[in-house]
Order: C-alpha cells, then sequence, then structure tokens
C-alpha cells in the first residue's frame, strides 16, 4: 500500500468556504496518468495539483476530472501554500517548472502568495449567437478570444446578474469569461468564469484567465497594477500587475484538510 500526503486549500481567500478550493499531492516520482486522473476524479475537485521536488525546484502537474491541463493558478497557488507551510521550505521563492509553460514562480510576502505567469493575448471577435444566447444577452461592450472566450459587460451588476444556459454554453466547445468595471471602492474590475466542457459550471476563481484580463484591462484603464474580485458565490481577491509580457497575480489560501492518499493494488 502506498501513502500519499493530501491537502485540500482553499486559494485566492482568507477564509475557509472562500475563493477556490484545489487538492494537492506531494509525491517522490511520477506516477502513471491513469493513476493520477483517477485520484482527480476521487477528489472531486475542479483541479488536483500534484508535484516532485526536483534539484531546482519543484515539477507541477494539474489535474481536472477530465484530465491534465496546461495552466491553473488557484492550484498553483495551492501547492505554494503547502510547500510554504508543510515542508519546511526555506526560500521566499518557489521554482516551478511545468510541461505546457515553461517555468512559473510563487513568491511570499507576509500572507500573500504571488504567482508569476506569462501574460496572454486575446482579440476581438464577432460573437457565435450561441455565446449570446448561453448569456441570455443582446448588449455588450465588446466580445474578445484568447484562453476563453471574453465578454465585456457594461457593469458589475450585469456580470452579477448572468444566468447562464450551460446546455446551450456545451456547444461553444469553449471556455467562457465575462467581466466588466468594478462597481465596489478600491476594485478595479471583476469577472466570472464558466467552463462546462472541463465539468466546471462555474469556476470560483480562476487565476488563468486573470493572464489574459491583466493585460486587457491594464491596457483599458492606463495602469498597471489593478485589484480583481471574482463575482463567483464563493468568490476571491486577486491582486493584479502587469510587467512586460508577464502577468503577477497576488492571493491568500487556508488549509481546509490535511490528510493521507492509500493506493491498493
Amino acid at each position: 500500500m502506498q501513502q500519499i500526503d493530501f491537502y485540500m486549500v482553499d486559494a485566492f481567500t482568507d477564509t475557509t468556504f472562500g475563493g477556490n478550493a484545489a487538492a494537492v499531492c506531494p509525491l517522490t516520482e511520477w506516477l502513471p496518468d491513469e493513476t493520477l486522473l483517477a485520484m482527480t476524479r476521487q477528489h472531486n475537485q475542479s483541479e488536483t495539483a500534484f508535484f516532485i521536488t526536483t534539484d531546482d525546484g519543484f515539477e507541477l502537474r494539474w489535474f481536472t476530472t477530465q484530465g491534465e491541463v496546461n495552466l491553473c493558478g488557484h492550484a498553483t497557488l495551492a501547492t505554494a501554500h503547502v510547500i510554504f507551510e508543510y515542508l519546511n521550505y526555506p526560500e521566499t521563492t518557489i521554482h516551478f517548472a511545468t510541461r505546457f509553460v515553461g517555468a512559473l514562480t510563487v513568491t511570499r510576502n507576509g500572507d500573500w502568495l504571488t504567482l508569476d505567469f506569462p501574460a496572454t493575448s486575446s482579440e476581438p471577435v464577432s460573437p457565435p449567437q450561441v455565446l449570446l444566447d448561453s448569456l441570455g444577452i443582446s448588449d455588450y461592450q465588446e466580445v474578445r478570444l484568447g484562453r476563453t472566450y471574453t465578454v465585456v459587460l457594461e457593469t458589475q451588476q450585469q456580470v452579477e446578474a448572468i444566468k447562464p444556459d450551460i446546455s446551450l454554453m456545451l456547444q461553444l466547445n469553449q471556455k467562457v469569461c465575462i467581466t466588466a468595471p468594478a462597481d465596489e471602492e478600491g476594485y478595479d474590475f471583476v469577472s466570472r468564469f464558466f467552463s462546462p466542457a472541463s465539468s466546471i459550471t462555474e469556476d470560483p476563481v480562476t487565476g488563468s484567465t486573470h493572464t489574459m484580463l491583466i493585460p486587457y484591462w491594464a491596457k483599458k484603464l492606463g495602469k498597471t497594477q489593478l485589484l480583481a474580485r471574482q463575482v463567483s458565490q464563493r468568490g476571491g481577491d486577486l491582486r493584479c500587475q502587469l510587467v512586460g509580457d508577464r502577468v503577477l497575480i497576488g492571493g491568500k489560501a487556508v488549509t481546509y484538510l490535511v490528510g493521507k492518499v492509500l493506493l491498493r493494488g
């Protein structure tokens, strides 16, 4: 029987049941992909992060219940939280090697952990009608396509009021983000994120989407440091900064569960 440490962490929040939950499993060596996927399905979280220790830092991979993904912000933040809090890591910066997006770092400053991710671009497009129908809207500021469809709305209230038709959204075979300027004092923009094709109806807080939102809103608002709020039911705060072709995404994290995975057979 193989025993593997298991952590469940709420990322981009400082309170239990806020932010986005991720499972994190440190490994001594990589298990077969089918085992990692089976574990992820058993955990039944939006993502499970697996990592191993190397001479240069850590190798990191992320899985949803549908398979491996190329980037996950909240599970990276959760992994860094585990390394800092439970592995006696002595430095202030963690270096991750990843299979799809190269080197990533997470730096700790007090309670805040800051992800250093590559920025991603988006371009304006004419939206397919099924996208608008799935959101139940006809008016919008603009629609862009990059990592996801991004629908820019006029107000935060419009973003919060959207009740998507998930069955229609599935026809897109594409993830969907909606965003608008923030109405709450101190925040710059808000967003929500839907990924039904990945079995995630609404993701509570989505770090990877902010690699695209930060460059957009930095240009739109004429500032490189922003505070974002993902206005899902759980909600989460993200400190954002555009630095050249990189984005810095800061958040807090809290541990919900510590345990053991027992693999038999």
